[in-house]
């Protein structure tokens, strides 16, 4: 087909894109649609025209790093870039298509890294940019797209903006941030950070407090100011540029805040701002991008996903993880699971979004506990739990997402509170001890929610320290590596590992996965999560027995016939139960 040039563009917004951004084209053809290019070296980024509908993401499973812990190649105990790139081809023959990489930017580390100093610049203990280039070439080679972590709400108080916006109120980066006037002792108003105090830090030089939601080092930036939009949507240009395949967008759903009112999450603007965003950097790229959004609903999740492609790809939506915490309480005031109404809100969410969003489907990230500990059993069916939470999970509709260690069936681990290293944990800590909770009660939650249980170092074999660093870890490595590591189950063919990669693999070969619509069977069940996937004349049975016991089961009338089972976490099925955990996919 015969396409005629009708638009050269000249791209150069800002400073950080003067040097990295060159010449857009665009082609139009006879029936006057536009085409993508291939991008051709320093011709900057190409739009991506594309229905979205059909985008690569949606047949996509993405597998989460946390640098810190992943894997040492120098020996100081710190997981790094290079150690990424040595554990590529790891990934590659679990099969998944992206990596989404926890904040590697410069920064003190108050907070791991979700506290940025400078967005294009590399942390030392990392690497340097020349190792972040590096991994991104080598991950593609190997068809692996890097998503970076993306902290859009706030930086770190050491980033070069604040350093200038709290040396005088005239300052041109004074209204980066989010300030009030004040008396020292007397914030503004009484709202809280998450990980405690006072949301207000008073600065001398200015006279007035800061905002921020997080740590003190952590102040929020002020989104009001185009000035400050326009710095982030170069930034972001300059990685894709880069040739980085997306973003994860931290707590993105704050950006849009009014102290004032006390408004945190879902500000009036924040959708305004989000499409501008869009407008302005994703959508000049066919890369996936999705946004941590604790306070989305489905309605609000049509927006952030809807398939005009003006905001994201996706939203990570987390009403199912609070499941197990009393209602009206924090994280850490434990109660059992709702099985319940787990099912029912999972339902929801793919019935809600289908066919009019997208979901990410999850069970851990570096905020949470591990799975297989949470609500599986992390004991005697440790392999069969892991293996059915999986099936449950990556039979739905929506992007996989599998935390490092996840495949490996990694548990929460028990420290003392000295070996800890999470803000969160140690804030949470001396709190309740100070409000005058005992120490094996705080200890009880720690152990179940605390953040660290998922930033152990990841088990790659039973040598010392599990493979992970020759040096002495930045964490404590959990006792059990000995036990549970890569090396063991990459060769085990029953293996949770390799359990993963047929799942994967199903995702990419079975359209009804990707397409097929939702459909909860059993619902008051105490027991059992069985659900339907249907495409065209064909339909996708999930049959799963969420708890340790026996439980009889027999196949829905309408199922009873031939059926071929695509995978199952036991050789043989026993006729009118459903064993211990026991998990199967079935094609119809």
């Amino acid at each position: 087909m015969e396409y005629d040039l009708y638009e050269i563009r000249g791209e150069l917004s800002g400073n950080s894109l003067a040097k990295s951004m060159g010449v857009i084209v665009k082609l139009k053809n006879s029936h006057g649609r536009t085409t993508k290019l291939a991008p051709m070296k320093g011709m900057g980024i190409i739009m991506d025209t594309r229905n979205k509908q059909d985008r690569w993401w949606k047949k996509a499973v993405v597998y989460q790093i946390y640098p810190k812990s992943f894997q040492d190649s120098n020996g100081d105990g710190i997981g790094d870039i290079q150690g990424i790139i040595s554990r590529l081809d790891y990934l590659q023959e679990l099969g998944i298509n992206a990596i989404w990489l926890s904040p590697v930017y410069r920064s003190p580390q108050d907070d791991n890294g979700y506290d940025i100093s400078d967005y294009q610049d590399i942390d030392p203990m990392f690497g340097t940019m020349g190792d972040m280039e590096a991994l991104i070439e080598e991950a593609k080679k190997r068809d692996i797209q890097i998503i970076m972590d993306l902290v859009l709400n706030h930086s770190s108080d050491e980033h070069y903006w604040f350093q200038e916006a709290k040396k005088s109120r005239t300052n041109p980066y004074h209204d980066y941030y989010v300030w009030r006037d004040g008396v020292e002792g007397t914030p503004p108003n009484d709202m809280t950070a998450t990980f405690g105090g006072s949301a207000w830090e008073w600065v001398e030089e200015v006279q007035q407090y800061y905002f921020h939601q997080f740590a003190i080092k952590q102040p929020d930036l002020n989104w009001d100011n185009p000035k400050v939009r326009r710095e982030i949507y170069d930034m972001i240009l300059w990685w894709m540029d880069k040739g980085v395949g997306g973003f994860r967008l931290d707590v993105i759903d704050q950006i849009a805040k009014e102290p004032d009112k006390k408004i945190t999450i879902n500000g009036p603007k924040l959708h305004e701002y989000i499409r501008e965003l869009s407008k302005e950097t994703f959508q000049k790229g066919d890369i996936i991008t999705v946004g941590e959004a604790w306070g989305a609903n489905p309605e609000r999740a049509k927006l952030y996903s809807n398939p005009d492609n003006s905001e994201f790809s996706m939203v990570f939506q987390f009403e199912h993880i609070g499941l197990d915490q009393q209602e009206g309480k924090s994280k850490w005031d434990l109660a059992a699971l709702d099985f319940i109404k787990l099912k029912q809100i999972l339902a929801k969410w793919q019935n809600e979004l289908y066919q009019t969003g997208w979901n990410s489907l999850f069970w851990n990230n570096h905020d949470l506990p591990r799975i297989v500990s949470r609500w599986g059993n992390d004991k005697e069916y440790r392999i069969e739990s892991a293996k059915m939470l999986a099936t449950v999970l990556h039979g739905m509709q929506g992007t996989p997402y599998i935390y490092q260690g996840e495949e490996l069936g990694m548990t929460n681990a028990q420290y003392n509170i000295n070996e800890y290293r999470d803000i969160e944990l140690l804030n949470l800590y001396k709190e309740r001890i100070e409000s005058g909770y005992s120490h094996d009660e705080v200890m009880n939650s720690i152990y179940a929610k605390g953040r660290d249980n998922a930033r152990t170092p990841m088990q790659w074999d039973d040598s010392e320290q599990a493979g992970f660093t020759s040096g002495k870890p930045w964490i404590k490595v959990n006792p059990n590596y000995v036990e549970i590591n890569a090396k063991e189950a990459i060769t085990d063919e029953n293996s949770i590992f390799n359990y993963y990669k047929k799942l994967i693999s199903l995702r990419k070969t079975q359209d009804i996965l990707v397409k097929g619509s939702f459909e909860l069977l059993f619902e008051e069940h105490p027991e059992l999560f069985v659900y339907t996937r249907k495409w065209k004349d064909q339909t996708l049975l999930v049959v799963a027995n969420f708890y340790g016991n026996k439980v009889p089961f027999t196949f829905p009338s309408e199922y009873e016939g031939d059926k071929k089972c695509v995978i199952s976490n036991y050789k043989v099925h026993e006729d009118g139960y459903l064993q211990p955990y026991e998990a199967a996919m079935y094609l119809i």
